[in-house]
């Protein structure tokens, strides 16, 4: 279980170096503003940008890359007015990085390094922009999918891949980057986060709590409960819901019959839903929601409406129930290139920059390579470990039987 901290130091810029040429650099200072530390109240009357039916896409980057001056969406736009070019590179930076790590282990699973491996493919934006909104004294809850959350959370990419090898049940310390282990089962998290900004709440901290699931989990009881509490008791928790079009096989059509950031009306909070293929957008919003939520005004759903470019995992196969023609009309819509359109455009960003990026990919990717490969086997005996956090004598007995079962293999080898 993860411990309730009040307050921690302002977070490290994840990876950062002084950015100054493709994107690629460190981006870390996209953070949002610092809390206010104000005393929680009660919820107060909506503006304009918590009305988030109002205006249904909030979009402040075109595909084309060019800035959406859009009244509408004055208020979330306020929230990266002061966006710097450096940070804007950092986001990119951050983006072409989490593709090309995710790349690498989609190939490492093809290579039979891996048993399975769930790809972000397309969904770079969506992880990135809302991860760089984050404090570090906020929490986050993931499923197994939020590789570019877990970069912006500091989490060394190659921890991520010793589940799917199979070498330890998630590889580090929840609380050494406020950042929970991968959920499998789907939408559990979004209780376990609920009850953890129950939590921040006693403690009087003024830090948020923010829940990542798909649009399948959405259909799930548990977010439906989660949304119910964290409502009631005016929770300071984010529900950031990745809608990818696609619940494995399943289609939204087959899912919903009203838009997915809809549903929170019914529970009494704002919903927004945002282009989930813009990182800059997704950054505004989740600023936004997680600062409301710091001042104690309660829960907010965030719909990132985006595409897995990709399969569900690497035990799926998307060509049997989607056209290409979906997918090729969301690679339009590629969240990497519109925000490279975007800084070549202003000139925010060089071939020289590009170019050490591309490079810097390069260096991740036969990193991840090597650690993966030179992955110890796991400890067969640590299953009976930190079950229990004091001795139990069941558990001990069942050590005892495996130990017995493990040694009459190296007997029958003797024979």
């Amino acid at each position: 279980m993860t411990e309730s901290t009040a307050a921690r130091k302002p977070r490290r810029s994840a990876g950062s170096k002084a950015a100054g040429t493709t994107g690629t650099k460190a981006a870390g200072t996209t953070g949002s503003k610092a809390g206010t530390g104000a005393k929680r109240t009660t919820r107060t009357t909506r503006t304009a940008a918590e009305r988030g039916s109002d205006t249904e896409l909030v979009q402040l980057l075109t595909p084309e890359g060019e800035r959406v001056q859009d009244a509408a969406h004055a208020e979330y736009a306020g929230y990266v007015a002061d966006i710097t070019p450096d940070e804007l590179r950092g986001l990119y930076r951050d983006m072409v990085l989490t593709r090309r790590f995710d790349a690498e282990a989609t190939a490492l699973q093809r290579q039979g390094e891996l048993g399975l491996w769930a790809s972000l493919l397309g969904q770079e934006a969506a992880q990135i922009g809302s991860g760089r909104a984050t404090r570090e004294d906020d929490y986050v809850f993931p499923t197994y999918r939020e590789h570019g959350v877990a970069w912006c959370r500091g989490v060394d990419p190659t921890n991520l891949l010793g589940m799917f090898r199979g070498v330890n049940n998630g590889g580090w310390d929840p609380n050494g980057n406020n950042f929970h282990l991968y959920t499998i089962v789907i939408g559990s998290q979004a209780l376990h986060a609920t009850g953890y900004a129950m939590g921040i709440t006693k403690d009087g901290a003024d830090s948020a709590v923010i829940a990542y699931f798909g649009d399948g989990a959405s259909s799930q009881g548990d977010v439906s409960e989660a949304f119910n509490f964290a409502a009631v008791y005016n929770a300071p928790v984010v529900f950031f819901c990745q809608n990818n079009q696609w619940a494995i096989s399943e289609s939204n059509e087959k899912q919903t019959r009203v838009p997915l950031y809809q549903r929170a009306q019914g529970f009494g909070f704002p919903g927004v839903r945002v282009d989930g293929n813009d990182a800059l957008a997704c950054l505004a919003v989740t600023r936004w929601a997680l600062e409301r939520a710091r001042r104690g005004e309660g829960p907010a759903l965030i719909e990132a409406y985006t595409y897995r470019m990709g399969a569900h995992t690497t035990s799926d196969d998307p060509s049997r129930y989607r056209h290409d023609d979906e997918r090729a009309a969301w690679e339009a819509k590629d969240p990497i290139l519109r925000l490279r359109r975007f800084l070549e455009s202003s000139n925010h960003a060089d071939d020289g920059f590009f170019g050490e990026l591309e490079a810097e990919s390069e260096a991740l990717g036969k990193r991840v390579r090597e650690v993966v490969r030179a992955m110890p086997d796991p400890d067969r005996f640590a299953i009976f470990e930190n079950v229990y956090a004091d001795g139990h004598a069941l558990v001990d007995e069942e050590r005892a039987q495996f130990a017995a079962y493990q040694a009459s293999f190296a007997d029958a080898e003797g024979v």
